[in-house]
């Protein structure tokens, strides 16, 4: 017999951890650096429109994710369901804001290199420190979007 505190209970799947995470955000990145590697400026937007609907493409997964067996869901429905584009919009924008930089400042030699891998550098550390902080695992991104990275089922 279910009691009343079993039924108000929402099945909420495991949080992801900040190892994959990194892994698939990883993955991504490569992604969209063979498509500059390939077609300097066409790869350039491509790999921008990449980097905002990723987590809203394979059912609330991006190419890293899939292969990982993450997923982004929206933290606020019941039953929990997969990232849309919005949302990916939404929970990407740091890291678009940095891609954006990159474009800017990757046609200076050397400082353009050094002040796009420091602003990497300091978007990684701010997310993974809000990631370990947080009890659900969640991000900046995710706060704002209200998504959470699950692991797949």
């Amino acid at each position: 017999m279910s009691s009343p505190e079993n039924l108000s209970e929402k099945a909420v799947p495991a949080k992801a951890g900040l190892l994959n995470r990194i892994i698939a955000k990883s993955i991504d990145l490569l992604i969209i650096s063979a498509m500059i590697e390939l077609l300097p400026v066409a790869g350039y937007f491509a790999g921008l429109v990449y980097l905002f609907i990723a987590d809203g493409l394979i059912e609330g997964r991006s190419v890293g994710k899939w292969l990982i067996g993450l997923k982004v869901i929206i933290r606020d429905s019941d039953p929990p369901a997969p990232c849309g584009f919005k949302e990916s919009i939404l929970r990407n924008i740091l890291f678009v804001a940095v891609y954006l930089i990159f474009g800017v400042f990757r046609f200076i030699p050397l400082i353009g290199w050094l002040f796009t891998a420091a602003a990497v550098a300091v978007i990684v550390v701010f997310e993974s420190l809000i990631i370990v902080g947080s009890e659900d695992g969640m991000r900046f991104g995710d706060e704002i979007a209200k998504t959470q990275v699950v692991y797949e089922k």
